[in-house]
């Protein structure tokens, strides 16, 4: 464990670059072509929790593990290229648990441990917006940034306008039958359909606009570490880890599981797919990069990564 655990990764929309934040207060920059580190950053004053990229390539926000008493500073924008901070953003009291930026312009929003949602501009200090919820938040834009999700207390996820949050929610969708915490949110690319992660390690699709349950799946339990799950780009499959250390992929629509690897090291708290490219990255410990196998004759080719790149954490 040369990096310690790796805390959360984040691809960028446009570019072929990954950043990852890690337990031993390091941010990571790779390019996920190659899969070679190219610069890491240390934070050792605020730590290094909750990471996503901004708009441009070498700009990212990050939240505050330490000191957040003392500062105040729950969140950071910083700049990989000359590791300066930008700017800092001050509210949460408690630890930022869900960080995400707008698809489309300088906005981002951030779910805390403080039973809030806070909506920020990159551009100035003060916080735009804030939502005061029940349990523990999670938030995600769909991919136009039309729309933005929180989930909330007993499963309970409400839908925003991202023009008019400020008059509520439009909708809101229960996971009927489970009262677990949401601890991951994430639209498919075409924004039909919702992924939820729950802490007690269930998985559920739901119709983004109806709510309807369109499956679900249960995992091993990860005690300590929530996993996170990922649609591929048609949104017709859904890829994640659990806590045995396996990967898993299901068909959404057959409810089929379509594949199960375990080549992983460790249990994986972190895995996206890739925006522009055919694979997945999956972390714990170790930093795995995952790519299909042309080669393979298997009808789910799209789910059959066979051929894995692994790069530690250095």
């Amino acid at each position: 464990m040369r990096g310690g655990k790796i805390n959360s990764l984040d691809f960028h929309r446009k570019d072929d670059l990954l950043v990852t934040a890690s337990d031993d207060d390091s941010v990571r920059l790779y390019d996920i072509v190659s899969a070679k580190l190219i610069k890491t950053t240390y934070h050792k004053k605020h730590g290094a929790d909750r990471v996503c990229f901004t708009h441009h390539p070498s700009s990212v926000i990050c939240s505050t593990k330490y000191n957040l008493d003392s500062t105040g500073e729950s969140l950071r924008y910083l700049s990989m290229y000359d590791n300066r901070i930008l700017r800092y953003f001050k509210g949460h009291k408690e630890r930022v648990i869900s960080l995400c930026m707008s698809p489309v312009n300088d906005s981002f929003m951030s779910g805390s441990l403080d039973h809030s949602v806070r909506i920020w501009d990159l551009r100035v200090n003060a916080c735009q917006g804030i939502l005061r919820l029940r349990g523990r938040p999670t938030v995600a834009f769909d991919q136009q940034g039309l729309v933005f999700a929180v989930a909330m207390e007993a499963g309970a996820i409400k839908l925003f306008d991202s023009r008019s949050y400020d008059k509520g929610p439009f909708d809101t969708f229960l996971v009927g039958g489970d009262t677990a915490e949401v601890c991951d949110i994430k639209f498919s690319n075409d924004g039909k359909s919702m992924l939820l992660t729950t802490t007690n390690n269930n998985i559920y699709v739901l119709d983004a606009y109806g709510g309807e349950k369109r499956c679900g799946f249960s995992l091993e339990p990860s005690p300590n570490t929530n996993t996170e799950a990922t649609f591929t780009p048609d949104g017709q499959y859904v890829v994640s880890g659990s806590g045995d250390g396996t990967l898993h992929a299901w068909n959404i629509n057959t409810r089929n599981e379509v594949a199960c690897w375990n080549g992983n090291i460790g249990v994986v708290a972190c895995l996206k797919w890739a925006p522009r490219r055919a694979m997945f990255v999956a972390a714990s410990s170790v930093l795995s990069f995952w790519i299909p196998n042309p080669s393979s004759n298997s009808t789910d080719e799209s789910t059959d990564p066979q051929a894995t790149v692994k790069s530690d954490q250095v």
